[in-house]
Parts: structure tokens; C-alpha cells; sequence
């Protein structure tokens, strides 16, 4: 029974989202049961993607990735795949009507990964519009359960939220991007440009970009809210724990928060958000 089949893709793309990141985890686990199994399987999706272009070593890259972007178009055409994450993540391209030009946006950024770039405002934009204003709007589009028009009206704000988490991590990650993968996102910056100056203009375009998309998480429906919101809470806990850092220190290391602080963040975000709202 293909059924059997299906249950098993979906348990695999869950796997895969929990062994690669336990705040996704998390704030999948406050969304409503009926549209978790959708985001587990977006996530493993984009999560496959992005491990070709980033921990692959040694192998064909370019060519997997072109086989996986294959597989991904001939899975949604066929409606099932023999690859369980893809089999899952065509059942969600179907079920909630994701355009093809979103699935094509991140996987071209993917592409952009593949060999150093030198990046310009227009590429860095281009850039985080295919590696994570595109994943929001997958996401947006399972929370707007078919809802166009209210799909319509988040958009914008979905797109600020992707862009500020993905400015968050290129901070994050700056020392092994650069160090391991060779890649700088930050337009005309280089390593050792990095400094104090640029880092607060960075910082102030991610502050702008949360403020903005609060107001569009203020907007979501009941089913992804505070799920939504525990991802913001913890990513803009992240962004104010690098803006205590000195430019040095985001080149030389990465900068996490302990799982403990995690829970505690948590928690604090479920009281807040149950006795006074968001």
C-alpha cells in the first residue's frame, strides 16, 4: 500500500529535520498537529539541498545537485518519488498549491553556493530571496491552507522574516563560511573589512527587517502563530547576542545559544504570549 510508503517518507523528512536542527524542531512542535507533517517535509526538502552544496566534499556537487533538481521535477510531474524526502515533499507541493518558481528560486541559490561569488547588492539579494524568503513562503503557504488572499497579505511580511533569519546566520556562521566553504553573503566585505562600522549597518538592516516581520506574525493564522513566533523569539535572541560581539570575534568563532537558554526562552515565550499576546 502506497500509503505505508508515504508514512514512512514523511517519518524520514521528521528525522531529518530533528538530527539538523533542534530550533526548527522546536518551533515545528507549537505548530498546529494537522500542518506539522507539511513543514517537516519542506525542511527536509531544502535540508538535502543545501547538504550537497555544503558538506559533500570530495564529490561531484555540481552534478548531484543537477540530479537532485531532476528527481525534485519528476517527483511533483509523477506525484511519488523512490526518494522518501522527495516523496514527501511533492505530496506538500500538491496538497497546498506551491508554485514551481519558489521550489526553482531556492534551488538556483543552491547553484550560487557551488562556486565562490563575489557579491554584489544585487546578488545578495538574489541570494537570500532562493535560500530563504522562498522557504517563508512554502511555509506561508501551508499556514494560509489555501487562503490566496491571505497568503497575498503575509507575503511581504514572510519574505522580511527569511531575509533577517538568513542575515542572522550568515553572521552566525561567518567564520566557517569563509574559513571552510570560502563564501562571504555580505556584499563588498572581506574578511579582514569586517569591522565594526559595517557589521552595525548589517545590524540595522536585520532590526528593521525583524521589526517589520512581527507585525505580519501579529497577522498569522491561529494554526502557525506561536510557532512562528518561538522561531522569532529565538532568532532575534541570537541577533542581540551577536550584536555584544566584537567584529573579531564573529570572524574567528561561532556564536550559539546553549539548549538550556533555549528552553528558558521558551518558556518565557509561551507565558508572555498566553497571558498578554504577542
Amino acid at each position: 500500500m502506497k500509503s505505508i510508503f508515504d508514512e514512512l517518507s514523511l517519518k524520514i523528512s521528521k528525522i531529518t529535520t530533528k538530527r539538523y536542527s533542534t530550533s526548527f524542531s522546536l518551533g515545528i512542535l507549537f505548530l498546529k498537529p494537522a500542518i506539522r507533517p507539511a513543514i517537516y517535509s519542506i525542511y527536509g526538502f531544502v535540508r538535502f539541498a543545501d547538504e550537497i552544496v555544503d558538506s559533500f566534499h570530495g564529490f561531484d556537487k555540481k552534478n548531484l545537485l543537477e540530479e537532485f533538481e531532476l528527481d525534485t521535477k519528476k517527483a511533483i510531474e509523477r506525484k511519488i518519488s523512490l526518494n522518501p524526502i522527495l516523496n514527501s515533499f511533492q505530496k506538500v507541493v500538491h496538497d497546498y498549491q506551491i508554485e514551481y518558481e519558489l521550489i526553482d528560486g531556492f534551488l538556483q541559490s543552491m547553484y550560487m553556493d557551488l562556486d565562490p561569488q563575489n557579491y554584489d547588492q544585487k546578488l545578495y539579494e538574489k541570494y537570500i530571496f532562493g535560500s530563504a524568503e522562498v522557504v517563508g513562503l512554502m511555509c506561508l503557504r501551508v499556514f494560509t491552507e489555501g487562503n490566496n488572499e491571505e497568503y497575498q497579505k503575509l507575503k511581504p511580511f514572510a519574505q522580511k522574516l527569511g531575509s533577517a533569519f538568513q542575515k542572522v546566520n550568515f553572521l552566525r556562521d561567518f567564520s566557517a563560511d569563509n574559513k571552510e566553504l570560502g563564501r562571504i553573503y555580505f556584499p563588498n566585505v572581506a574578511e579582514n573589512d569586517f569591522n565594526e562600522d559595517n557589521k552595525k549597518v548589517i545590524e540595522d538592516d536585520i532590526k528593521s527587517e525583524f521589526d517589520e516581520s512581527l507585525i505580519g506574525i501579529k497577522m498569522l493564522p491561529k494554526n502557525a502563530q506561536f510557532g512562528v513566533y518561538v522561531a522569532y523569539i529565538y532568532y532575534l535572541s541570537l541577533f542581540e547576542k551577536i550584536k555584544y560581539k566584537a567584529s573579531n570575534d564573529v570572524i574567528n568563532g561561532r556564536i550559539r545559544i546553549p539548549n538550556f537558554q533555549k528552553c528558558m526562552l521558551l518558556i518565557k515565550s509561551y507565558f508572555k504570549y498566553r497571558l498578554v499576546g504577542i
